[in-house]
């Protein structure tokens, strides 16, 4: 259980590649030249071929897989797409892998003239004269079938071959070692790169996708770090003169993200949302995963580079394999995270829940706002997401993830909302009175709450702790727009002012409860209303104790292994079975402790269910998606203790487990 398995067709994996991204200076330049401003101010949205080219859906991939993909349909799609969604904002058509059936003598990818007989300028032509623009696809590093022995000369150069382009013992890269690493210390690598930028950029390509990149894809180390092809392909499109959207792929390693903004539009951070099964996608398999694999990387999306959550397959009940139910919480997770809504239906195909989904023009505005939402908490099923809109407005979303119907209440004054508000149900096109729901399985809504006196500085949002001492307890929250400062309550007692949206209170006494709040001030006028309180016990004066999973008592065949982590120890192959119980935490009182969990998980974002004194929640944690078993991340969570001895187990009889580190209390 220290990886999980994926599917993958070749290099065939859904990702679609979109070319151009251009610096601050460069974009100057192209504006200068009269050329497009720089791209992806705001989340792309159109349709994606490879849902289509995945699935085993009866009749869709006739003669095997990504047989669906020609000019043929592509067109057709475009046809629709202009008429019926261009006018809502859609305007990207991207054909996945599967377009190219070889090479040239230049080592440049060539369109499958079969299924492809006009090539691919026609088909981009044909999208522009309908105000769409065309993506494209490609996998990193030099395919396989490109060296041809090393003899190809590079389009542009004298003197490079692709010999020159590789490592001397053709170690292999991608995320289905489909291709030879390319060696960027070689100046032929870049001539390379720039030759097949330009190839794209002749053709009329407005967005690449390149897929496989490392470390990520559920692989890391040297041979898959492809930091070096991300930066060279960011060159290379700038050096087209053509604004080109670019995106890497698939499941991207959190930590090179300074990379992916610094170089790239976007970036998936999941694997591919397609089940290939006999429909586009399950809910099991893999769209669930979204809302713990997501939350990460919230921050670091914004104008000019988006979180990718992959396709949108909502618009056909006979091929999606979803509810309606869970169509709409799809839809609704995309939307409020800010992230590339790309339709991955049939769109000749599409039923009128699925058009109506598609064309609300109010969860499209929220989209296209560019404001990840983010989860008040995830210890439960039933969540609640929420941003601060830039016009003084709430975007709130609830969320029934559970496999039985729910109540979902989102704490308006959590989020640092006081005083009388409208709320807009934007799915129902109509007021609502609160916002509470009764949820189906899998069910969702999602409110535009607005406080009628604007005005009003808004109190301080999910006030929480993130650390504690003897002494000491440090704490974080949502920034109130126009606040100057900040004063931190104990009670009643001021204990702390801040310019900042955290603190570290001091001279606090050890084994004590606190009540916590925050208010907001402003240069002029009222304060605003305290925040929601909040409750923490510091720990005993030698806190916080770390209780090392080594020395508790793995169970059902977990396993304690090496690792460089605290103790050089860790236990892993959690999940179903297999579970740990954690050497006996003590406390002096009982109360709301932090939790802090040390724990080791090289996949995406695994959940552990966490069981205090038999009472259990889960708690999903940060992958690094790079198959790193070793190097361990943590996590704070508060959990109430009581008095003495006190059990901690962490398993999940439904699914996979991160390993675990240690905790300390």
């Amino acid at each position: 259980m220290a990886a999980r398995g994926r599917r993958a067709l070749g290099a065939l994996a859904g990702l679609t590649v979109i070319a151009g991204l251009l610096t601050a200076p460069a974009a100057e330049a192209a504006e200068a030249a009269g050329q497009q401003q720089p791209v992806a101010q705001k989340p792309y949205m159109g349709w994606s071929s490879w849902s289509l080219e995945s699935t085993n859906y009866p009749g869709v991939n006739p003669t095997g897989p990504a047989s669906w993909l020609t000019e043929q349909h592509v067109l057709q799609q475009a046809d629709v797409l202009a008429a019926k969604f261009k006018q809502h904002g859609y305007t990207y058509v991207n054909i996945d892998a599967g377009w190219s059936n070889g090479f040239d003598e230049h080592a440049r990818p060539v369109v499958n003239p079969t299924t492809f007989p006009d090539g691919m300028k026609y088909v981009a032509d044909y999208v522009h004269k309908k105000g769409l623009k065309l993506g494209s696809y490609l996998a990193v590093g030099l395919d396989l079938k490109a060296y041809n022995d090393g003899n190809s000369p590079i389009a542009g150069t004298t003197n490079c071959h692709t010999k020159d382009l590789v490592y001397p013992d053709l170690r292999k890269t991608n995320g289905w070692d489909s291709a030879y690493k390319i060696d960027f210390t070689n100046p032929c690598a870049q001539s390379y790169v720039d030759s097949v930028a330009k190839l794209l950029a002749g053709w009329g390509v407005d967005f690449l996708k390149l897929d496989g990149v490392g470390p990520g894809s559920f692989k890391g180390g040297d041979n898959y770090t492809n930091t070096a092809d991300v930066e060279a392909w960011h060159q290379a499109i700038a050096k087209t003169g053509r604004p080109m959207e670019f995106v890497v792929s698939w499941a991207l390693s959190h930590r090179q993200a300074g990379v992916w903004k610094a170089n790239t539009n976007g970036w998936r951070v999941d694997t591919d949302v397609e089940c290939y099964c006999d429909t586009l996608v399950t809910w099991n398999n893999s769209v669930k995963q979204r809302w713990n694999d997501v939350v990460q990387w919230i921050p670091d999306a914004g104008p000019g580079h988006w979180n990718n959550l992959d396709s949108v397959d909502v618009g056909s009940g006979k091929m999606d394999g979803l509810t309606e139910a869970e169509r709409q919480s799809y839809l609704t997770l995309w939307a409020i995270e800010a992230a590339p809504l790309y339709i991955g239906d049939d769109l000749t195909q599409l039923d009128d829940y699925g058009v109506k989904l598609l064309t609300n023009d109010e969860v499209i505005a929220v989209n296209q706002a560019g404001i990840p939402a983010k989860p008040v908490s995830q210890t439960t099923d039933q969540q609640v997401w929420y941003n601060r809109d830039a016009d003084g407005s709430y975007t709130v979303a609830l969320f029934n993830l559970a496999a039985t119907p729910a109540r979902v209440t989102a704490d308006l004054a959590q989020l640092g909302i006081t005083g009388p508000v409208e709320i807009r149900d934007l799915w129902a096109h109509k007021n609502a009175g609160s916002t509470t729901a009764d949820l189906p399985v899998h069910g969702s809504r999602l409110f535009k709450v607005t406080p009628r006196d604007r005005n009003t500085l808004a109190a301080p949002a999910v006030v929480h702790g993130t650390a504690a001492t003897g002494t000491s307890v440090s704490l974080a929250w949502d920034a109130s727009k126009g606040a100057q400062n900040y004063d931190v309550f104990a009670g009643t007692k001021k204990v702390a002012t801040t310019t900042g949206s955290n603190v570290t209170v001091t001279g606090l006494k050890p084994s004590t409860s606190y009540d916590f709040t925050v208010v907001a001030n402003q240069p002029h006028g009222k304060p605003s209303a305290p925040s929601r309180k909040i409750s923490v016990t510091t720990p005993a004066a030698d806190g916080p104790k770390a209780y090392e999973a080594e020395n508790g008592s793995p169970q059902g065949g977990a396993t304690v292994y090496d690792c460089a982590c605290s103790g050089g120890k860790k236990v892993g192959y959690l999940g179903g079975s297999g579970y740990v119980v954690l050497p006996t935490v003590t406390t002096a009182k009982a109360g709301t402790y932090l939790l802090q969990l040390s724990y080791v998980d090289g996949d995406s974002s695994r959940t552990g269910i966490v069981t205090v004194n038999g009472t259990s929640f889960p708690l999903p944690v940060a992958g690094s998606n790079d198959d790193d078993w070793n190097t361990p991340q943590t996590v704070t969570v508060p959990v109430y203790l009581q008095a003495g001895a006190n059990t901690v187990q962490i398993g999940n009889q439904a699914g996979y487990v991160y390993d675990v580190d240690k905790i300390t209390v």
